[in-house]
This record gives C-alpha cells, sequence and structure tokens, in this order.
C-alpha cells in the first residue's frame, strides 16, 4: 500500500523507486501483487505515464490514510511501546557505521536502557548468518541468498569530487574519458572494480581508471581528496557536508554513475525479534522516503538529484 501510493503521487514507477530507495522492478511487482489481491486494476501504465484508474483513485485516499496511521504506530511502538532489552548485533560498512548508523542506533537506544547494541563496523561483506549478526547494514552487494531477508532502507547515490585546490591544477573533466588524464581515487570495493560506468539519457560510458590511490575505506579516500590528492569516487553520504561547503566540488554532474541501495539483511529463517524489526522501522522512518544526506544537498542546492 505504501509503494502505491508513492507510485500514485510520483506517477512514475521509476520516481517512487528512487524516493523509496527501492528497485523499479520491485515497485512494479509489489503494485501487482496488490491488484491481484484486490483483483482490481489501479493503474494504467504506458511508456510514458502513470495514471490512476477510477478505482485507483477511489482507493487512494483511504490507502494514504492508512499508511499513514501504520507509520506512526511503528513509530510510537518504536519509540515508546514494548520495552527492548538484550543484545542486539549489527553489522555495518565502516564508513556509513560511523558517519551516520552510530549516531541512530544511539538515538533508537536511548528509551530503552535495557537494550545492549553490539556494533560491528567492517568493510568485508561478512556473512551475517556465519558471524552471528542480528542485522546487516549493507550498500550494494546484496547476496543472493534464500536464507537472508532484504528491507530497502535508501539509494545510496555515487558521486565524483575533488578540491578546489586539485581542479585548480588540473582542470576539471568534462567528459568521462577525461579521467584518464586526471588522479583518481579509487574504492576498491566498487562492484565494477577500475571500470567506472556512466550513464546521461541513452547514453553510456565506461571508464577504465589507473587509480593514483586505492583504499577499502571511504572515508580514507574522502581525506585523499581533500588534500588535493585528485578525483573521489565517493558518495552522498560521506561527501555531503564537504559538498555543501565547498571543501569537494562535484564534477561531471550532467552524467549519472550506477544507483546503489542501502539495505538491511537479516535471516529469513528466524522470527524476527522485537527489538531488530523495531530497528529497521527506526531506519526505514530516518532514511525515507529521501535521506537527510541527500536532502541537504539539494535544500543547499549544492547538487542536483
Amino acid at each position: 500500500m505504501e509503494i502505491f501510493v508513492e507510485v500514485a503521487r510520483q506517477r512514475s514507477f521509476s520516481g517512487a523507486a528512487r524516493r523509496l530507495g527501492m528497485t523499479r522492478a520491485m515497485v512494479s511487482k509489489h503494485v501487482i501483487a496488490l491488484e491481484q489481491r484486490l483483483h482490481a486494476r489501479l493503474l494504467h501504465r504506458s511508456t510514458r505515464d502513470v495514471s490512476l484508474t477510477d478505482v485507483g483513485q477511489a482507493y487512494l485516499e483511504p490507502c494514504a490514510l492508512a499508511v499513514q496511521q501504520a507509520q506512526e504506530a511503528a513509530r510510537v511502538v518504536t519509540h515508546a511501546g514494548i520495552e527492548l532489552a538484550g543484545p542486539l548485533r549489527i553489522q555495518a560498512p565502516s564508513s556509513f557505521g560511523s558517519e551516520w548508523l552510530a549516531d541512530a542506533v544511539a538515538r533508537f537506544s536511548l528509551p530503552h536502557p535495557q537494550l545492549s547494541p553490539l556494533l560491528h563496523v567492517d568493510d568485508a561483506l561478512l556473512d551475517p548468518i556465519e558471524h552471528g549478526f542480528d542485522l546487516t547494514i549493507r550498500v550494494g552487494g546484496i547476496p543472493d541468498s534464500r536464507a537472508l531477508a532484504i528491507r530497502p532502507l535508501a539509494p545510496c547515490r555515487g558521486v565524483l569530487c575533488a578540491s578546489p585546490a586539485y581542479l585548480a591544477r588540473a582542470g576539471r573533466p568534462e567528459l568521462p574519458e577525461d579521467l584518464h588524464r586526471h588522479q583518481c581515487l579509487h574504492f576498491s570495493h566498487l562492484t565494477g572494480g577500475v571500470a567506472w560506468h556512466f550513464a546521461r539519457g541513452e547514453e553510456q560510458a565506461t571508464v577504465r581508471v589507473t587509480p593514483a590511490f586505492t583504499a577499502n575505506n571511504g572515508m580514507v579516500l574522502q581525506h585523499a581528496a581533500l588534500r588535493g590528492l585528485g578525483i573521489v569516487y565517493t558518495t552522498t553520504f560521506l561527501a555531503w557536508r564537504d559538498i555543501i561547503d565547498g571543501r569537494l566540488v562535484p564534477v561531471l554532474t550532467d552524467w549519472e554513475l550506477p544507483l546503489n541501495h542501502l539495505s538491511a539483511l537479516y535471516p529469513a529463517t528466524r522470527q524476527l525479534s522485537p527489538k531488530v524489526r523495531a530497528l529497521i522501522d527506526f531506519l526505514v522512518a530516518e532514511y525515507q522516503p529521501v535521506p537527510p544526506w541527500d536532502k541537504a544537498l539539494s535544500e543547499a542546492g549544492a547538487l542536483s538529484l
């Protein structure tokens, strides 16, 4: 129902997918499942537009109200409902874990003094079941496993940035292939390896960079970029503050980088405990429909998303 409401508001499956941090295919799948359950067609689809059927129009208002009430109920339970207690083992990438998740987990824990979070930050793609984590936060790299359930949390947008000093010295790239003559700072866990992929409308480009500096941690690379070492392939959740303050300048902004997603993974074979469910609901409320880092960039006019 929440997904249907967002599609109706955006008049677009792709727009709803971006807002919800999901793939377009997953959004379509959920809407089709809802229509099958209701035995009614809710949306007219065309290659250019999505519009409500008469039934969909009648269903939208009570559906939106139900979604709003459900979200409010989840927030009440998360913050002040049942008493949550005991250990809560969480694993997350180092950069996101320290930049965003640590603060969120601390605020989530405040109303629950009997709760004992154990936050393990590690850029290795650890198996949450094998290592005994109740919840794993993953940026991309989602395993194909029936043993794991996945809840999308937010879009994870890539961005190329450099310091003003570097750009004054080396110039600004105008096309992806210009990166061949630039110092490139490379994140070693990128799924495409040293091949950086770009899209602009129907136009596609792939550049195999020769990294001037490589690290398995995004914060390390960002510090190198701030020092003027080169152009860094980073994420908006890491770079947002430096972009707003002008310490880093986005480049090639008319080209899109592949969109990853921030997701919550947990064992599908176990009954989801109240504390894990409450934390996931808390994070969804924190990061949807637009994560705070992207919202800050948009409001500052620092980057068009």
